[in-house]
């Protein structure tokens, strides 16, 4: 076990595992995961080998404490529960893992029961993320996904009588042949499961994946109908309570997502499995999309790492904006240039110029965040500020 730190010195540490099975792939998922169904043997071999992984991961975390832990996927609930209590009984055996650590799995209505979720809060899961997507069965169909809305429902139902007190349900607008009317239902069905977590998400057509092939043939709402769609969710969500704390995550006072706010706050986080990143120790590493490349370079045999690298003081400076303006935190003079020796100034009249625009705001303590209009635009600013950063020269201390 990594060596406890005291309470003074710890550093916090989210940890991140990947699981990349699933019951079948949707149509729209450019995700690494594995469809097609079980797999026993090589199920359990992944379960080796992320145990074994774990536990050399651990040796090197000395002085850190682990207070988020999320597994994702893939499908994690359709790995099985048994298998979800086994790595996180080794993550905590390996690692210091806080007494009030949020511990997160996803799942999908149709691979997870009573029994499981009772197990998994037995096991220190307190958190689940359950993907429901929509209220119409004629979209999930659409989507490929393997489960109905009746599931769904009984899904976040049976996670609420397991003892799940922080559960989370992510949805999508943008589907094929989804009006506006179709997705202010699906917000209404929504809200009546009364969960403290929502995420929405904007489909996206990402090439490689069965969706592109055929996307000029279903009949996908154009970008103003999408836009449409997100400012209706930002305000109907607001008017129930769910506070705006991302681009695309809503949650009850103090239900936002721990573990989703290191990638977007800078945190440290250690990942596991293939395709999954860290940012651990000043490095940033990613594992190889493939699975059993992941296998050979865990026995030693194979270069599991598509990329490691340090990032220089000005690349973190590019990050800082590009996460923190996805959130309602946004970014502050003092905080940048202290930490990034970037000069604010050119960016804050930028920001300037897009608040003329109803794009952007300073908060009451000098913080610049985005609108939801500007959120919409939030690739578009980024990039101009970005450019900005890039052009401008490092302060000289003195």
């Amino acid at each position: 076990m990594a060596k406890a730190a005291t309470a003074g010195e710890a550093k916090p540490l989210g940890i991140y595992v990947h699981i990349p099975f699933c019951r079948s792939k949707c149509e729209y998922c450019d995700f690494y995961s594995l469809g097609g169904g079980r797999n026993s043997e090589l199920m359990r071999d992944y379960l080796s080998g992320l145990l074994q992984h774990i536990r050399e991961a651990a040796a090197r975390a000395p002085g850190y404490i682990v207070d988020t832990i999320y597994f994702g996927g893939g499908t994690p609930s359709f790995y099985g529960v048994s298998n979800c209590k086994r790595i996180l009984a080794e993550i905590q055996r390996r690692f210091h893992v806080a007494r009030e650590a949020e511990i997160t799995l996803e799942a999908n209505p149709d691979s997870v029961t009573p029994r499981g979720m009772h197990a998994l809060v037995r096991a220190g899961f307190n958190r689940i993320s359950i993907g429901v997507q929509s209220d119409s069965d004629e979209h999930l169909r659409a989507l490929g996904r393997p489960h109905n809305w009746e599931q769904a429902r009984l899904a976040v139902e049976n996670a609420k009588i397991a003892g799940f007190e922080n559960i989370s349900i992510d949805l999508m607008y943008g589907l094929p042949n989804q009006t506006r009317e179709g997705w202010a239902k699906t917000l209404r069905s929504a809200l009546a499961l009364q969960t403290q977590h929502i995420s929405c998400y904007g489909l996206k057509v990402e090439e490689g994946t069965p969706l592109y092939e055929y996307r000029d043939c279903v009949n996908l709402p154009d970008d103003d109908t999408q836009a449409d769609m997100y400012l209706y969710a930002v305000s109907t969500l607001a008017a129930y309570g769910y506070q705006q704390y991302e681009i695309s995550n809503f949650a009850l006072e103090g239900y936002a997502s721990r573990h989703n706010l290191k990638y977007w706050l800078g945190g440290e986080y250690l990942s596991f499995g293939p395709s999954a990143a860290s940012d651990f120790a000043g490095k940033r590493y990613t594992y190889r999309a493939d699975l059993q490349t992941y296998l050979k370079g865990l026995r030693g045999g194979e270069n599991m790492l598509s990329e490691c690298e340090s990032i220089p003081l000005r690349e973190r400076g590019g990050e800082y904006l590009m996460l923190r303006l996805r959130t309602a935190w946004g970014i502050e003079e003092t905080e940048y240039q202290s930490t990034y020796l970037m000069p604010f100034a050119p960016l804050e009249e930028k920001l300037r110029e897009y608040a003329g625009q109803k794009l952007a705001f300073r908060t009451a303590d000098g913080r610049w965040r985005l609108t939801p209009q500007g959120f919409l635009l939030s690739n578009q600013i980024i990039g101009e500020l970005l450019e900005i950063q890039n052009n401008s020269h490092p302060i000289i201390r003195t």
